[in-house]
């Protein structure tokens, strides 16, 4: 099928009606951004507030930092005291070693890349590939006090919450 712009070679209008028509501003309805507040209004969006803003103090400040990069710049940490040389590798604190993990709510270790070393690493959060990682190499990812609660201790303190056998009465046996 021809285009639209195919049929219209040869005539002279090319669909816009009379060689008046679509001579100048007036058949757009003015230049530029004229007519936004009258007869092109259509252009803007619903006016008023929409939606919700989270206050800033309700909301947690995480920062992450790849695994690879503990372990790629594990040296130099021990260099600058960051972290500690073991038998096995490297023992490290991520807050530590992330710019303002001391003022954030979580520090959280991601798997990205390659770990040569062992390491030992303290952070609030890891990902499941970051522990994995850390693991294969001979190393232990340690959830600090302020991270996040281990999947045994959740199905522990739901056992505690739950009422305990009741003996049914006279009347219900």
């Amino acid at each position: 099928m021809t285009s639209k712009k195919n049929r219209q070679r040869g005539s002279r209008t090319h669909g816009g009606g009379t060689h008046k028509n679509r001579r100048g501003a007036g058949h757009r309805g003015g230049r530029g951004a004229a007519g936004r507040s009258k007869h092109e209004f259509h252009n803007y969006g619903p006016l008023g507030k929409h939606g919700f803003k989270r206050p800033e103090k309700a909301q947690d400040t995480i920062l992450e930092i790849d695994v690879q990069k503990l372990d790629e710049d594990a040296a130099l940490y021990a260099a600058d005291g960051l972290a500690e040389e073991t038998d096995d590798g490297y023992s490290l604190d991520a807050r530590d070693i992330v710019e303002d993990g001391h003022e954030a709510d979580a520090v959280k270790v991601l798997g990205g890349g390659q770990v040569r070393n062992g390491l030992e690493v303290t952070a609030d959060a890891f990902s499941a590939s970051a522990v994995e990682l850390i693991e294969e190499n001979g190393g232990e990812a340690i959830v600090s006090e302020r991270g996040q609660v281990d999947e045994d201790e959740e199905e522990s303190d739901e056992d505690e919450s739950k009422p305990e056998d009741i003996e049914p009465t006279a009347d219900e046996a």
